[in-house]
């Protein structure tokens, strides 16, 4: 390469380089914390060093890395296949601001478009919490749930505290399963979700806790947990346990989350 090549770079070219680094960053943080990591880190390494066999023209060892990296693709979808499914959610899951631009010219007022209330969710964990009630609550945000909605059973109530904590009742019979909340509704209970077998989740965290991991790592819905052993309300998002300090500051986290 020489000067006359290196004026030949246009506006393009870094473009490209912003995406491709963008790209690499959000697969590091898909796989962070993962045994996933250690591979991606092998990929990249071996990927470094066919491009630099490449450049010297390193025939043979470029030959060799450049058909394990073609064979390997197909080996990849299989290690990878729940952290691209993660990434692909993200990418679908993502809102536009065109989106929403879009939105403010539909004929339906906003007054009609229901929103979850928060408040009462929240008192009823807090209630559940100190009678160490066990309690999974599913509020869908933007992907569909029909996929876990079908395995419990329909209901339409509107979301307020008595109801909250009479389903999850140690006697009651809806109390087995999780609550799907969509809208200002409950729409489903005794839901049965994915569970999750991502092995950095602590032991101490039972199957309710799987199950609120699971269906947020196929889908963007948040999930509220009470644990029945220690009355702790967790909030899980996108996979992961939000922290939170109090419980006026997890309201602040899911309304921004919800809004």
């Amino acid at each position: 390469m020489d000067f006359f090549e290196l004026t030949d770079f246009r506006i393009i070219d870094a473009i490209d380089i912003v995406l491709v680094a963008a790209l690499l960053y959000y697969l590091y943080r898909l796989v962070k914390g993962t045994v996933a990591i250690n591979i991606f880190i092998g990929i990249v390494i071996i990927y470094g060093i066919w491009w630099l066999t490449d450049l010297l023209e390193m025939e043979l060892l470029s030959k060799i890395l450049g058909g394990f990296l073609g064979v390997g693709m197909f080996a990849l979808i299989v290690v990878f296949q729940q952290e691209i499914r993660k990434f692909l959610l993200m990418l679908g899951s993502t809102n536009f601001k065109a989106n929403r631009i879009f939105r403010q010219f539909k004929s339906i007022s906003t007054d009609t478009i229901a929103t979850t209330d928060i408040q009462p969710v929240i008192a009823a964990c807090r209630n559940m919490s100190q009678s160490k009630t066990g309690a999974l609550i599913v509020i869908k945000r933007n992907n569909s749930l029909e996929f876990v909605k079908s395995s419990g059973d329909a209901m339409s109530v509107a979301v307020n505290q008595p109801i909250l904590e009479s389903i999850f009742y140690k006697n009651s019979p809806l109390h087995d399963g999780a609550m799907l909340i969509e809208g200002n509704t409950i729409t489903a209970t005794r839901v049965i979700l994915p569970v999750s077998d991502d092995k950095k989740i602590p032991l101490r965290f039972g199957l309710r806790h799987r199950a609120a991991v699971g269906v947020s790592e196929k889908s963007d819905a948040v999930c509220l947990v009470v644990s029945e052993e220690n009355g702790q309300i967790s909030y899980l998002k996108d996979g992961d346990f939000v922290l939170y300090e109090t419980l006026e500051q997890l309201t602040e986290i899911i309304h921004k989350d919800l809004s």
